[in-house]
């Protein structure tokens, strides 16, 4: 028998049979409204009540149409569920029955399995390139999948934070049906895959809705991508939602991280968002929402939401492994080792205090959080890509170091996330790249540019002009970590490595997370650290790391047996030596699991 999943929403085109599509638009500043599609004469659309239009088309699956929303615009879809030809050209009326799913049963996992592991579909050769590389990254240790960004996007090449129709997969990476076999391959391995959706804004080519939905956009808030999205209208509310349940039921994902929500201004919705989203989903079903929240809100990781990226810990970890003190590093360059002690034992470093860069308190109190809210990461495509130049801590930070804040990474109960390339090693920068028209992509060049002319290294103009061009066609082939690199000696190093650590996390510290909390840290020495947690079967695990240039002396309490050390040393559980990790685990009926 078939298994077949579609989800029905108030936006866009719906098969009501094999013939016969129902089209429904969001146009108030428009008078009226038609379906063009090709091949057919124009359907007029109904005017409905509060700026909606409707109209039933003697059309089927894979349709062109676009809307007629005045005598001299047609355009997309704004709920397009494809875009064969790019994001100005017609949408694609899909059948959400087309696919048919393998694995019918799959209801994911627990938060607490999850180790996440970020990829960009287009460098990883599309959907089906990423599918080809689930086996091994479920091997490894992976169980949780995120993809940046799909939404369509101008041209080919692009982060995905610049999407315009956020329910039409690129249509560079493949058909919604390639993507669909993504997913349901995942769950074949027993992966979950999440999906990165952007909620904030548009970006600045092929987005037409101000055309006919002035109301979509608030006049009098800024952001840095143009007017907010005004989330007080209840179809801008409806558009968003049912985009996260479009891509929860249909396409099967197993979670959403949401991009930069300290951009939405209506935080009311993202609490609604997380409980109508627990309320649609089927009984049983693991769905995770993730956060990416500038403004360290804790109250939402107590509404709904399952963790946050914990911006904090990278920020204070960046600063130990290389020293940088510019931009946001700055914030933490003073004490870094205090700020990762308190990440590690409250999640955020900055719980009201002031933030010296905003000039302002940033961060909320996390008392009862558990430590999987947090999600750790040493890389991500932000932290590599917001660089000038795209390095990795691989050609930044001592590798000895670097292992051993790995060693932090994949031990430790905040949920730790990878980035691709990493699990080998990879030396290949990432790098901002698009596709824009060339008006528009000098334009983003020259302020990539200027953006960085506050930068010590790239106060000279002509070095400036070395940083890469994002619009050229080589700084995205730049960003795609070649695959030999896994196959040499150092690769493989580094990936070994990596399968030790998960196996030890999924064997040792896995089944004890659920109800995880902090017991303290401190900083035990210049570039130091020292931490505890009581995990949930009341074993106590402790965590010694040393970034620093001299050895540091461990309290009593970093005790019990040996889980893991790097570099190993029978004197680690006492004093420890530069560049260094040692993790301990003290099983419940250890004395050392009552101190």
């Amino acid at each position: 028998m078939r298994k077949t999943h579609a989800f029905t929403g108030s936006f866009g085109a719906t098969l009501l049979a094999p013939q016969e599509t129902r089209f429904r638009l969001w146009a108030p500043s428009s008078r009226a409204a038609s379906v063009e599609i090709e091949g057919l004469a124009p359907v007029p659309m109904d005017r409905q009540p509060d700026g909606w239009f409707q109209a039933v088309a003697p059309c089927g699956a894979g349709a062109l149409y676009r809307y007629r929303v005045a005598p001299d615009l047609a355009v997309p879809d704004p709920a397009s569920r494809a875009q064969p030809r790019d994001v100005s050209g017609p949408s694609q009326v899909i059948d959400p029955r087309a696919y048919d799913w393998q694995v019918a049963d799959w209801r994911g996992l627990p938060w607490e399995q999850a180790v996440i592991y970020e990829i960009h579909v287009g460098a990883a050769g599309g959907f089906r390139g990423v599918r080809e590389r689930l086996a091994g990254l479920a091997a490894l240790g992976i169980t949780a999948v995120e993809l940046m960004p799909l939404s369509e996007f101008p041209g080919g090449r692009n982060w995905g934070y610049d999407g315009v129709l956020p329910y039409a997969p690129e249509s560079s990476y493949g058909t919604p049906e390639e993507l669909k076999a993504l997913v349901d391959h995942a769950h074949a391995l027993g992966m979950m895959i999440f999906l990165d959706v952007v909620y904030n804004h548009f970006g600045p080519e092929g987005n037409f809705l101000g055309a006919y939905a002035a109301p979509f956009f608030h006049a009098g808030r800024p952001t840095p991508w143009g007017d907010a999205i005004d989330f007080r209208q209840p179809a801008v509310q409806a558009y968003f939602m049912e985009n996260a349940l479009y891509w929860l039921m249909e396409y099967r994902f197993d979670g959403l991280r949401l991009d930069a929500v300290q951009a939405i201004g209506e935080r009311d919705w993202l609490v609604d968002l997380a409980a109508h989203v627990r309320a649609r989903v089927e009984s049983g079903r693991h769905v995770h929402l993730i956060l990416e929240n500038e403004n360290n809100d804790s109250g939402l990781l107590r509404a709904g939401f399952d963790a946050q990226w914990n911006d904090d810990g990278h920020n204070a970890l960046h600063v130990l492994l290389t020293g940088e003190s510019e931009g946001y590093y700055a914030n933490f360059a003073a004490d870094p080792a205090g700020r990762l002690a308190r990440v590690l034992a409250e999640g955020f470093a900055f719980q009201g205090e002031m933030f010296p860069t905003l000039g302002r308190p940033r961060g909320m109190e996390t008392a009862g959080l558990r430590a999987s809210a947090f999600i750790l990461f040493l890389q991500n495509h932000d932290q590599i890509g917001n660089r000038a130049l795209g390095e990795r801590l691989t050609v930044l930070a001592p590798p000895q170091a670097l292992r051993a804040a790995y060693g932090l990474l994949l031990l430790s109960p905040q949920i730790p996330m990878l980035f691709m390339g990493e699990e080998w090693g990879s030396r290949q920068p990432f790098l901002y790249f698009t596709s824009h028209p060339p008006a528009l992509g000098q334009i983003v060049r020259d302020g990539r540019r200027r953006e960085f002319a506050a930068f010590a290294h790239f106060r000279d103009p002509v070095r400036r002009q070395t940083i890469p061009d994002p619009n050229q066609p080589e700084t995205f082939t730049a960003s795609i970590p070649p695959a030999h690199e896994a196959e040499q000696a150092e690769g493989r190093a580094w990936h070994g490595f990596f399968a030790t650590l998960l196996r030890l996390r999924h064997a040792r510290i896995t089944p004890r997370l659920r109800g995880a909390r902090g017991l303290g840290a401190r900083v035990v020495g210049r570039g130091a650290v020292a931490a505890r947690w009581r995990m949930g079967d009341g074993a106590i695990l402790s965590i010694g790391l040393n970034l620093g240039s001299g050895p540091v002396d461990l309290p009593d309490w970093v005790a019990g047996p040996v889980l893991f050390q790097d570099p190993p040393s029978a004197d680690m559980a006492r004093r420890l030596p530069p560049h260094a990790v040692t993790v301990h685990l003290a099983e419940a009926g250890d004395g050392a699991a009552h101190g």
